[in-house]
Order: structure tokens, then C-alpha cells, then sequence
């Protein structure tokens, strides 16, 4: 089942991914991730208001309410200020860069995932896992030579590094995520984190506007920008839901959810119509190939 809802999470992370570049094209960043926290916190405020006033709404789904301690909320706080960082050097990279770049360099935090785990949580890579970090490692290398086809240099791009920084902090929530997700369940993490998320964005915008007036914050409506969010709330839910499951193992699931790119390529290639797609089609294959060894050694 847990692996089932990792697939899910999966797809709607790919068109999750092709609705904020589109959400993105004219529109400031800090705009569209403050109205993504907004929307998101609107879909789930029902859950947060049965929650709190014992009202049972959800009693006859899967998920269970729960109106949690000040610990709980604390580090649902911690989780919102992880993922909100995440978000921000991801939006930032992608409305600069192709997605059939980002999509690659973010299937990557698999390998990060796994990394951390061998670090903080004293797991040891077997052969196959190693072999798929190894080619995980080596598509990114191709990936930076075909880029430069484009005028990217890996080593010199400021979008590269703000995606690179994406990518690291979103495999800081994602071990984190399995530490809070064995205690607290999924419908009380994915409701709250995105109330103090909105609450985080509203902050930051402020500020931005009072520093840097207007012109900052440049917006124009896009049906991409609410899609943002119901794509990504229900990527989120199965995925939350699915490290719920005493079973489920956060190397997997994490794997699994970055095949995500499948969709991103794809609908960069026929939506946006990006260039030098043969060469890095070969260095996605090698990125999946390297997927399928970290998911046979995971077994």
C-alpha cells in the first residue's frame, strides 16, 4: 500500500512541477509561493477547524484528527521552515533554468536521502545501492556537460546552486519527515504546516515589499498558480500518509517520488519546448537506471 501511495505522490509531483513553471513565467517568486501557502492552507482548513472543535467531519475517511500538543505544533514549525526553504531556491531555479534540467537535478535527492540516512541514522549501503549512487552521480556530471550546450555552466550558475540547494534541503525534510511521521498523523502534519507555511510567506513578503517596494512583486493571474497547490496537497497527503506506515522505508518512498521527473521531461519537452532533449534523455535513463538499483538494494 505505502509503495502504491510513493507512485501517486509521484505523478502529481511531475505535474506539480509543470504547473509552477507555468505559474511562474512574469510572476515573482515570493507572490506565487505566497498564494501556493494560501490556497493549500485553504484546502485543508476544514480539517484544522474539525480538529480543534471535536466536530468529526473526518471520522469516515482514512485519517485520523488530531488537534496536537505545543511539541507537536513545534515540529510541525520546524518541518514548515525546512520545506518553505526548499521551496524558495526551487522556485527560484525553475523560473530561470528548463525544467528538463531542474527535473533531473532534483531526482538526485534520492541519493541525498541516502546519504543521510547512513550518516544520522547509521544505515549501510549494500552493492546495488551503491551502484545506484554511483550512477545517480554520473548522470548529474552529463547532465552539466550537455547544459552547457545551452550557456549553463554547472559550476558558475547561480540558478544551478539555488536548485542544488533545493535539493539538499528537501532531503533534510525528507529524513525529517520519517522522524515525525512514526508519531503524528499525516492529515494533522500536511493541515498545520501549511497554516504556519502561509503564515512564514506573509512575513517574508512584507518585509520584501517594504524593502524593496512593488516592483518586486510583479503578478499576473495564472490557473496554473491555485493547480500549484491542489497538486501538490495531494502529492503531499500520499506521500505523508505513506511514511505513516510502520512498514515504509524513507529511502524508497523518496526514490520512488522523484520519478517524478518522467512527467517533468515530458511535458517540457511537448509544453515548453525545450532544447538538446536527446542528450539529456540519456542522462535521465541513467538517473532511472540508478533509481532501480537503489530500489532492488532497498528491498
Amino acid at each position: 500500500m505505502w509503495v502504491s501511495l510513493a507512485f501517486l505522490s509521484a505523478a502529481l509531483l511531475g505535474f506539480y512541477d509543470v504547473a509552477k513553471k507555468q505559474a511562474l513565467r512574469e510572476n515573482s517568486v515570493p507572490i506565487v509561493l505566497l498564494l501556493n501557502t494560501l490556497f493549500s492552507s485553504l484546502i485543508f482548513l476544514p480539517a484544522i477547524i474539525s480538529a480543534s472543535f471535536s466536530l468529526g467531519w473526518f471520522e469516515a475517511t482514512p485519517f485520523v484528527e488530531y488537534s496536537g500538543t505545543m511539541g507537536d505544533h513545534l515540529l510541525i514549525i520546524v518541518k514548515s521552515a525546512i520545506v518553505l526553504s526548499s521551496w524558495i531556491f526551487g522556485y527560484i531555479g525553475i523560473k530561470h533554468l528548463p525544467i528538463t534540467i531542474v527535473g533531473p537535478i532534483n531526482a538526485t535527492r534520492p541519493v541525498l536521502v541516502l546519504l543521510g540516512a547512513l550518516l544520522i541514522f547509521g544505515e549501510r549501503l549494500n552493492a546495488m545501492q551503491w551502484i545506484g549512487v554511483v550512477l545517480a552521480i554520473f548522470s548529474i556530471f552529463l547532465l552539466s556537460r550537455s547544459s552547457r550546450k545551452e550557456g549553463i555552466d554547472f559550476r558558475h550558475n547561480i540558478w544551478i546552486l539555488a536548485v542544488a540547494a533545493a535539493a539538499v534541503m528537501g532531503a533534510v525534510s525528507g529524513l525529517y519527515d520519517r522522524y515525525i511521521m512514526t508519531s503524528l498523523p499525516p492529515l494533522f502534519v500536511q493541515s498545520w504546516y501549511n497554516l504556519y507555511q502561509a503564515a512564514m510567506m506573509s512575513v517574508a513578503v512584507a518585509v520584501i515589499l517594504i524593502i524593496q517596494g512593488k516592483k518586486s512583486t510583479h503578478f499576473h493571474w495564472s490557473w496554473a498558480i491555485p493547480m500549484i497547490s491542489i497538486l501538490l496537497s495531494a502529492a503531499d497527503l500520499a506521500y505523508l500518509t505513506a511514511l505513516s506506515r510502520d512498514e515504509a522505508m524513507i529511502s524508497v518512498v523518496s526514490m520512488i517520488r522523484r520519478s517524478s521527473v518522467v512527467v517533468s521531461f515530458v511535458c517540457g519537452a511537448m509544453l515548453f519546448r525545450e532544447k538538446n532533449l536527446r542528450s539529456k534523455a540519456i542522462d535521465l535513463v541513467l538517473i532511472l537506471i540508478g533509481m532501480i538499483f537503489l530500489w532492488l538494494g532497498s528491498k
